[in-house]
């Protein structure tokens, strides 16, 4: 048996080349039988088409075609972010340009444990996770120098999303603020935010009610005072809504509570000098998370923790000789184990780096204007049809809507219906007591008559 070709070294190019071919052609077929956004027939029959595809998973015999079947039987089989009516989640497009950089990431195959492993890639995030940092805090932290090596200058670390980010933030404040600290968010904050606060043994969360959808900075007068880590959201799952930052950063300051605002959805503002005052008040906080396979147009995964004050990091130091020997990294061998709770851990940051360079600020600034200008567009749309009920205005780029004179059930069958049938892929989220679709636009090449498709196709599926 001859021994299968490596992606890399002296072969792998030329192994490579034609295995691509495949997986693009099979991604054309996969693509063409599905025909739409979604795989029609709901799960009974896309399990169904998989298992067939698949067949004996560990056969005696290999099969040289896997690569080409099973690509095309995952496209046939998946949502379609591309797809104009993929339109239920914060589940972007990928660039292009960022999927081709994340393919040298598998081929190279770094992993960001120790410098010895990854020489290129650790110096490569420790410029960009500095450069991104800087690009959250306009500011130096108080108290801290202007020199670019104090350990009190802001860094970022590189998450694998916005969970694992805010898991990371509530135990940076636990470490700093003491195991008391207590977690303050809103109904409105991402559900990883209470877990997180479970799984790291703190205190139980106080979780204040959320009627208008954003945390009213005036009940969180209410609270007891103690050690408090207040949780703000810029940019919400279900509607795209910012919590009022400024007031909530001034009560904190007061108050003398630590600060951590989840930007997994809104951070993107930042590349936007159109839209970036949305996030006035950021600088204020410890701790900022950002999600780029969300209005970053990553592959995932793509997340991302700011921290204010880089000493905050030295909680997560650990010590393996095997990786950060001291006498090694006296020696000068970076020391990658405090960067994350992970261990082998993948150099993500290059398609993002590829991607900040490649676009510059301009050109994702203009992708953040176009996604929320199209938003703003198809809510005006929405707002001026007869047969539909908008929730408000878009924040960002999500938009709640609502056949009119339609009950909370039959909404949810719209939506289910438009699902199996592989014509449509609309989010739900409850808001004013009542259930609404849910159109959130990442994809810049979405138009406004691709929008008005979608009405159409909601309009004829609900019930009269």
């Amino acid at each position: 048996m001859l021994t299968p070709p490596l992606a890399s070294g002296p072969e792998g190019r030329d192994a490579l080349r034609p295995l691509l071919d495949a997986v693009l052609d099979a991604l054309g077929e996969g693509a063409r039988r599905r025909g739409g956004p979604l795989p029609a027939g709901g799960p009974e029959a896309v399990s169904a088409r998989m298992r067939a595809a698949l067949g004996d998973v560990l056969p005696d015999e290999g099969d040289p075609e896997a690569l080409r079947n099973l690509v095309q039987a995952v496209a046939a089989g998946s949502a379609d972010p591309t797809n104009p009516l993929c339109t239920a989640h914060l589940h972007c497009p990928p660039l292009a340009v960022a999927a081709a950089a994340d393919l040298a990431v598998s081929v190279l195959n770094p992993s960001l444990d120790s410098w010895d492993q990854a020489p290129a890639a650790s110096e490569l995030e420790a410029q960009v996770t500095r450069a991104l940092a800087n690009e959250v805090y306009l500011e130096p932290p108080r108290g801290a120098g202007n020199c670019a090596t104090s350990p009190h200058r802001p860094d970022t670390l590189v998450t694998t999303g916005g969970t694992e980010s805010n898991q990371l933030a509530l135990l940076l404040a636990r470490e700093t603020e003491g195991p008391g600290v207590r977690l303050v968010c809103g109904e409105n904050a991402h559900h990883s935010l209470p877990r997180a606060a479970w799984l790291l043994g703190m205190p139980e969360p106080i979780i204040l009610p959320t009627p208008n959808g954003t945390l009213d900075p005036t009940a969180l007068d209410t609270i007891p005072h103690g050690p408090l880590l207040v949780a703000a959201t810029a940019g919400t799952t279900d509607a795209g809504l910012i919590d009022p930052l400024p007031e909530i950063a001034a009560w904190c300051a007061q108050r003398d509570a630590r600060l951590h605002v989840d930007a997994a959805y809104g951070g993107g503002l930042l590349f936007s000098p159109r839209h970036r005052s949305k996030l006035d008040g950021l600088t204020a906080a410890d701790t900022v998370t950002l999600d780029l396979h969300k209005l970053g147009w990553q592959p995932v995964a793509a997340g991302l923790l700011a921290i204010r004050n880089g000493t905050d990091l030295t909680a997560l130091h650990h010590r393996a000789d095997y990786l950060n020997a001291d006498d090694d990294t006296e020696a000068g061998l970076p020391d990658l184990l405090g960067r994350s709770l992970r261990t082998t851990r993948r150099p993500d940051v290059l398609k993002t780096a590829v991607t900040l360079k490649t676009l510059g600020r301009k050109g994702l600034g203009e992708l953040v204007d176009q996604v929320c200008d199209l938003a703003r567009r198809f809510a005006e749309t929405v707002d001026a049809h007869p047969g539909f009920e908008l929730h408000q205005p878009p924040t960002i780029s999500t938009v709640l809507f609502r056949p009119t004179a339609t009950t909370d059930d039959a909404v949810a069958a719209v939506r289910r219906q438009l699902l199996k049938d592989g014509r449509a892929v609309l989010g739900r989220a409850r808001a004013a007591n009542r259930l609404w679709l849910k159109v959130t636009l990442l994809n810049p090449h979405t138009r406004p008559a691709d929008l008005a498709g979608l009405l159409h196709l909601v309009e004829g599926t609900t019930p009269r």
